[in-house]
Parts: structure tokens; C-alpha cells; sequence
């Protein structure tokens, strides 16, 4: 598991970059031809990563509902984020990570609650979360690569 989590951090590091290289502005642009921004695929992979790894595992999350209901699979932006919750998704980025490899390690993880993904990935135990995670987020850094292109 330790490959695992070396890989979501590497994800997570290649997202930061485009917190780091970006304007609020460029981050809520949302191109012709998309559906999305930048920081709406940045919340989008924090929120997703909660609901598979804790929500199905029956555990509280570390993003409020109001996150998970504004970046769930099937939404898209109504509207630019404030600096306040830019804010917020950047310290998520990599706070839920480092305590999900803790909870890990700490054998948090006793049951999971299975799922078949829309891509027909089936997810039976915390360590099929936890792969298909890695597999999710480097969809939404591709989409990330290609947006930045038109912003």
C-alpha cells in the first residue's frame, strides 16, 4: 500500500502545481467546449476520494456535506468560488490524504460497503478504493492539462 499512497501523492503534487501557477480567475474558467474548471476537478477529486475511501467504509468525512453536494459526480460549477474556499480545497488536497494513510495504517478501515463505478470497477474492499482512486484523479489531472490549455 505504501506504492499506493506514494502515487496519490504524486497526483496530489502535480494538482497543487496548478493552485500554485494559476489566478482565482484562471481557476474558475471554465473553456468553450468544457463543462468544468480547474479548482471544480481540484474539489471534485478531494470529494470523490472521501465518498469512496470513508463514506462507503461507513466513517465521517473530512469535507462537509455541502462540499460533497457542490463537487459530486454529476454536478458542474454554478458560479466562481471565493478565495475563502479556495482556500479550503487547498488545504484538503493533502490534509485528507495524510490522514487517510494514518486511518490506513491505524486499521480504521473494518468494513466497506461495495460499489460497481460507472466505468464498471468493481470496488469490494478499502484497497480497491484506494487503487481506484489513483486511477479517478489521473482522469481529472488530464482534464486539468487540457483546460489549462485554453485558459
Amino acid at each position: 500500500m505504501n506504492q499506493t499512497f506514494e502515487t496519490i501523492r504524486v497526483s496530489r503534487k502535480l494538482t497543487s502545481q496548478f493552485l500554485e501557477n494559476y489566478s482565482l480567475e484562471q481557476l474558475n474558467k471554465i473553456p468553450e467546449g468544457f463543462n468544468n474548471n480547474i479548482i471544480w476537478n481540484i474539489a471534485h477529486v478531494i470529494v470523490t476520494q472521501q465518498l469512496l475511501v470513508y463514506k462507503l467504509s461507513g466513517l465521517p468525512m473530512m469535507v462537509s456535506d455541502e462540499l460533497v453536494d457542490k463537487y459530486r459526480k454529476g454536478t458542474k460549477p454554478d458560479g466562481a468560488i471565493s478565495q475563502v474556499e479556495l482556500d479550503e480545497i487547498k488545504s484538503l488536497l493533502f490534509e485528507t490524504i495524510n490522514q487517510t494513510e494514518l486511518d490506513y495504517n491505524a486499521k480504521v478501515f473494518k468494513s466497506y460497503n461495495e460499489l460497481t463505478t460507472s466505468l464498471g470497477f468493481a470496488l469490494k474492499r478499502i484497497e480497491d478504493a484506494l487503487s481506484f482512486n489513483n486511477y479517478h484523479e489521473a482522469l481529472h489531472v488530464g482534464i486539468m492539462m487540457s483546460i489549462r490549455k485554453f485558459i
